[in-house]
Formats: C-alpha cells, sequence, structure tokens
C-alpha cells in the first residue's frame, strides 16, 4: 500500500515540474531563454530546438540573443522564431540574431492568461488521472484480498487528499502566473 502512495506521490511532484516548466514558455512582459523552447528549427530536414542550433542569452531585459553554432542556419532560426506564436521579430546581423521582445498588449496579457489557464487544466487533469490509476490499484489490491475493505476506503481517502493537495498547488501557480502576464 505504502508503495502505490509513494509512486502516487512521485507521479504528482513529476506533473507539478512538467506544469512549472510549462508555464515558464509562456512568456510575460521579461525576456527568458525558456520562450524559446517550443521553437523548432528545420536544421538539415530534422526539426531541431533552437537550443541545440545555438547558444541564447539574455543580455538585456527584453532582450534575447541567439548565437548560432552554424552561421548557414541563421536564417532557418529566424524563421522558425516569426513563425512560432510567440509574436516575436527576430533581426539578423550576420553574427547573431536578436529578438526584442515587446511590451505586452492588455489584448495579448489576455491572452497569455487564458493559454495559462488552459495548460492548468490540462495538468489538473493529468493529477486526476493520476489518483483514478493509484485507486484502480488499490480496488485490484482489495479484489486481491491484500487489503480489507476498511483499507481500501482509508487508501481511497488518503488518495484524494493527495490529490485536494496537488491541484490547490496549481491553482496557486497558475495565479501567480497570471500576476506575473498580466503585471505591466
Amino acid at each position: 500500500m505504502k508503495t502505490v502512495h509513494n509512486e502516487l506521490k512521485a507521479r504528482m511532484d513529476k506533473t507539478i515540474e512538467a506544469l512549472k516548466y510549462e508555464f515558464t514558455t509562456i512568456r510575460a512582459g521579461r525576456a527568458n531563454a525558456q520562450m524559446l523552447d517550443k521553437v523548432r528549427v528545420d536544421y538539415y530536414g530534422t526539426p531541431t530546438p533552437v537550443n541545440q542550433v545555438g547558444a541564447i542569452s539574455v543580455p538585456e531585459p527584453r532582450t534575447l540573443m541567439i548565437t548560432p553554432w552554424d552561421k548557414s542556419a541563421m536564417a532557418e532560426i529566424e524563421k522558425a522564431i516569426r513563425n512560432s506564436d510567440l509574436g516575436l521579430n527576430p533581426t539578423n546581423d550576420g553574427n547573431v540574431i536578436r529578438i526584442s521582445v515587446p511590451a505586452l498588449t492588455e489584448e495579448r496579457r489576455k491572452e497569455l492568461a487564458k493559454k495559462a489557464h488552459k495548460v492548468s487544466e490540462e495538468f489538473k487533469v493529468r493529477i486526476r488521472n493520476e489518483r483514478r490509476d493509484a485507486n484502480d490499484k488499490f480496488k485490484k489490491m482489495e479484489k486481491e484480498g491484500e487489503i480489507t475493505a476498511d483499507e481500501l476506503k482509508k487508501a481511497q481517502d488518503d488518495v484524494q487528499k493527495a490529490t485536494d493537495k496537488y491541484v490547490k498547488e496549481i491553482d496557486v501557480l497558475l495565479v501567480a502566473k497570471e500576476q506575473d502576464i498580466m503585471a505591466v
């Protein structure tokens, strides 16, 4: 029984970490290198993450700089960033690609807040799926006589408490991200 609870907690912790990472890819008003994590460059016919074709740095709070390792990939990097849903316009000086991160409009802030809300809902579903899987394991254990009906009830109550705790943590992370997005 203990191992099922430990596995559940570990999987839910991983889900929270994945959500935190996902939130870093949703841009707020400042530049950060994770903004480009989902951008894929067509590098010799293979979709490759930007951070694998060049070094990304943040020289100023509203500027990203990409120094490609292969100068012949500059046009593809530029194209990939332009075509992404980030709303960024890169400039190429022949050696590096600079991306000025404009201040967000009110409308864009609301769009990003909606996106953050949608992402948080997807992660809540993942948490609930973990709850279902754990409860199924406990029901199977009871069916096979490994635990009693009372132990099953207690185990399910513990699983629900863990689920509530993690869903609440997602809500806290969402509020923080929304505040970050809406801050001018």
